[in-house]
């Protein structure tokens, strides 16, 4: 019998497959876009762009909080996807493979920009384990439902946008694009325990910046 935090990835997945679906349903498939391109022919890899770079982009402004940075990372992973295009073997889907490539780019970009924020936060995070509020508050592993009113999700975003990189890149991986603890923390190479303590300082964050909405 599935557990609730199993039931609700499962939830997500199915979300993302449909979404891939409805998209790649107008035109040839991915597989075929992906096989084209493979085989020379670049017309596969510019559809495969058209039909994905506004979510890519959506991630890197989600992860960055800056439009000419996003724009940048977005078009820059989709040319590292083309130039790797060789070693895609069809595990995945397209879009889960050119999302991966487009986080880790974007968390390379953040490090060489800020190369020591990652260690001083890792020692923040050592020291709230053990704090019985932090662990009452990440008992669970399911992403957040988004949110339906317009009003609302801009006010959240525009919250989101406050946090610092870290804390706002766990936010967008976790709440936004469902990804959950053990998956965030593969893409980052830090801990399950490290995820949980960003994802509970964030949430404190956010609480107080829409202390008004709550």
């Amino acid at each position: 019998m599935k557990s609730k935090t199993q039931t609700e990835d499962t939830a997500s997945t199915t979300e993302n497959k449909k979404f891939v679906a409805s998209l790649a349903a107008d035109g040839p498939s991915d597989q075929e876009c992906v096989r084209r391109t493979q085989e020379g022919d670049p017309s596969g890899y510019d559809l495969l762009v058209k039909r994905y770079m506004e979510r890519i982009y959506a991630v890197t402004y989600q992860m960055t909080s800056n439009h000419e940075n996003a724009n940048d990372l977005a078009q820059e992973s989709f040319i590292k996807g083309y130039k790797y295009i060789h070693k895609f073997k069809g595990d995945s889907s397209f879009y889960t493979w050119i999302y991966r490539v487009a986080v880790n780019h974007t968390i390379n970009f953040l490090k060489r920009r800020r190369p020591h924020y990652e260690a001083s936060l890792n020692d923040i995070d050592s020291g709230i384990e053990n704090d019985p509020e932090f662990i009452d508050a990440t008992k669970g592993d399911a992403p957040t439902r988004r949110v339906d009113l317009n009003e609302l999700q801009g006010a959240l975003n525009e919250a989101v946008q406050k946090l610092s990189e870290p804390h706002r890149m766990v936010v967008t991986l976790h709440d936004i694009e469902g990804l959950s603890h053990g998956e965030i923390a593969s893409i980052l190479k830090c801990s399950e325990g490290t995820v949980r303590s960003r994802l509970f300082y964030a949430r404190q964050q956010l609480q107080k910046l829409l202390k008004d909405w709550l």
